[in-house]
């Protein structure tokens, strides 16, 4: 079979070794047979390499090489009412690929590089969008690679004006929408917020989602996608699928329009009006027998004292270990007098010290009197001022006919870096935004899933026989079964245990011939070899390295070649069948 060859050569190779390396080497042995099975193990997962898509939109960034005659970072400085203290954009951006779980080869994003700063960065649009009855689509990767406890990763979509200047983007830069996650503390939340402008005033007011889907706070890629559709509705998407869906109209606070009617701050409660709804019953009296005096406890005159009292023992004693400090000085500090501590003798009986009768709950006490409540005959109600026509009342049917935007920008505050951007998507077209995330999304999706589960530590399950182990899954538990395994079957039967399981008695055989050769080598020498140069333990090292990798690389070979542990057992079952019909 060519698995067993395979793991006898493993076996071979591995008693050579430990045959010529000394005891200090056993790890470095280890380590390279783990190094070469990992290696094995991740060049299994092919990643695909990075291809720009042709997908056409009025703003579109998957950050190719030439993301810098687009995207400028912001030199201005932060804007905050609430300090005096000024704040500049000092964090630094960056394009590059990811450096945790990485789906695609070459595929790069927008990468905020510092933690505990402020990063803000923006591109023009080259036509400011307007999606006056059109659908908007919204749609972008967002990778927490140092995962997120405090920050933001949404985007703003700012308002198209001439003022609009890239290096002074800020804070306080008008936008019209802003979507994305966010998250510190107790917040976690998808932001959707979008910039209203009353038609009366002129002035806009931000509105914001009533109740906000959870961001997905991990290491791997998620896709966040809105959608703002003509007829006032929206749906936001993570990963492709719906967590929420609303209207623009109706899930937003403040609202879009306000009240018909208000009400009149110039109406006052009238003087007479009777808002109390239950009263003290004025023809009720206390009863001839209602005591008010009376206590809530009285003594227990049934009580008597417990048999075990200890009437002469005191309930607190003198700390029997305490001892008195060796820089005490009674001159100075006065006697010393040892702390005190519970009487032990008590917690063993019911108590010490003098008796007393306890109290309890006089059955005749009653409290002070107080007539009963009755429904208040002259209630009218509780009072509200009357309504009026809402002077500021306007009603804006199409909310969703946002203002024109002209440019897109990143405005964050983070205490985690490496948070990366990418497949930048804004249109109108959903159908155009589902193919970019099967382009980009739905590849890179599973390759990371499968490598940070991977990564993370399990307990395998434990095999039903050492027959059911796999080299490449845990070459040190294969081997050490295997070797159990074939002592229990020596100590019955020798020569079925070499027939049984042949790798191991091979590997042992070579490691007996090694060892006596070494034992023969030394004691024909007068006297001990000088240690090795560090040349010599390099080279013997690198050898320990190649044939490591040698065995483990048919081991690999042999396993992927379609020959397994169901060859394995069938060659058992052969083996065995023979030797009971032998026996027969």
């Amino acid at each position: 079979m060519r698995l067993d060859a395979a793991l006898a050569s493993a076996f071979y190779s591995s008693a050579l070794l430990i045959g010529h390396a000394r005891a200090q080497d056993a790890e470095d042995l280890v380590g390279s047979v783990t190094s070469v099975v990992e290696s094995l193990t991740s060049s299994l997962v092919s990643k695909p390499t990075f291809t720009p898509s042709i997908i056409k939109a009025p703003f579109f960034e998957q950050f190719t090489d030439d993301w810098e005659s687009r995207w400028k970072p912001s030199h201005a400085k932060k804007e905050d009412s609430k300090t005096d203290e000024e704040w500049a954009y000092i964090g630094e951006w960056a394009v590059e690929e990811p450096h945790v779980l990485k789906g695609i080869e070459g595929d790069k994003g927008l990468v905020v590089k510092n933690a505990a700063a402020h990063h803000a960065i923006s591109a023009k649009f080259d036509e400011k969008i307007d999606n006056k009855d059109q659908t908007l689509v919204v749609q972008y990767e967002v990778k927490l690679q140092n995962g997120l406890e405090c920050g933001g990763a949404y985007m703003k979509l700012l308002q198209d004006n001439k003022a609009l200047h890239a290096e002074e983007f800020s804070n306080a830069s008008p936008y019209i929408i802003m979507f994305g996650p966010d998250k510190c503390g107790a917040t976690n939340k998808v932001h959707f917020i979008f910039r209203h402008k009353n038609p009366k005033t002129g002035e806009y007011e931000e509105k914001h989602l009533k109740s906000a889907p959870m961001a997905r706070i991990e290491k791997q890629t998620n896709l966040y996608t809105l959608i703002v559709k003509p007829d006032q509705t929206f749906q936001i998407q993570i990963n492709g699928e719906s967590l929420k869906n609303g209207s623009l109209l109706e899930d937003f606070t403040p609202s879009v329009n306000p009240e018909k009617e208000i009400d009149d701050t110039k109406d006052t409660k009238p003087e007479d009006w009777v808002d109390q709804a239950r009263i003290a019953d004025p023809e009720a009296t206390k009863p001839e027998d209602w005591d008010e005096d009376a206590p809530f406890e009285v003594l227990d005159e049934e009580a008597t004292k417990p048999d075990d009292w200890l009437d002469d023992e005191p309930s607190m004693i003198p700390d029997p270990e305490a001892e008195k400090p060796e820089d005490w000085d009674d001159e100075e500090d006065g006697d010393w007098i040892p702390p005190s501590v519970p009487n032990p003798k008590c917690e063993e009986a019911s108590g010490c010290g003098k008796w007393e009768q306890p109290m309890k709950r006089n059955p005749d006490y009653k409290g002070k009197w107080t007539a009963p409540f009755i429904d208040n005959p002259a209630y009218i109600g509780v009072w509200k001022p009357r309504k009026i026509a809402n002077p500021d009342y306007f009603e804006d049917k199409t909310p969703a006919n946002f203002e024109p935007m002209g440019a897109i920008g990143f405005e964050i505050w983070t205490m985690q870096n490496d948070i990366l951007f990418d497949n930048i998507y804004i249109g109108h077209s959903i159908e155009d935004a589902a193919k970019l995330k099967a382009e980009t999304y739905d590849i890179k999706k599973p390759i990371e899933s499968a490598e940070d589960e991977a990564a993370k530590p399990k307990t395998p399950e434990k095999a039903k026989s050492p027959l059911d182990l796999k080299f490449m899954d845990d070459p040190i538990l294969y081997v050490r079964e295997k070797v159990q395994l074939f002592m229990t079957i020596a100590r019955k039967d020798p020569i079925e245990a070499i027939k049984f399981v042949p790798e191991v008695a091979g590997g042992l055989g070579v490691l007996l011939v090694t060892l006596l050769a070494v034992i023969v080598g030394a004691v024909g020498m007068s006297s001990a070899p000088p240690p090795p140069s560090p040349a010599k333990k390099s080279a013997e090292k690198a050898k320990v390295n190649d044939a490591a990798a040698s065995a483990i690389h048919e081991l690999a070979e042999a396993t992927t070649s379609g020959t397994g542990a169901e060859k394995v057992q069938a060659e058992v079952s052969k083996r065995t069948t023979r030797s009971s019909a032998a026996a027969e």
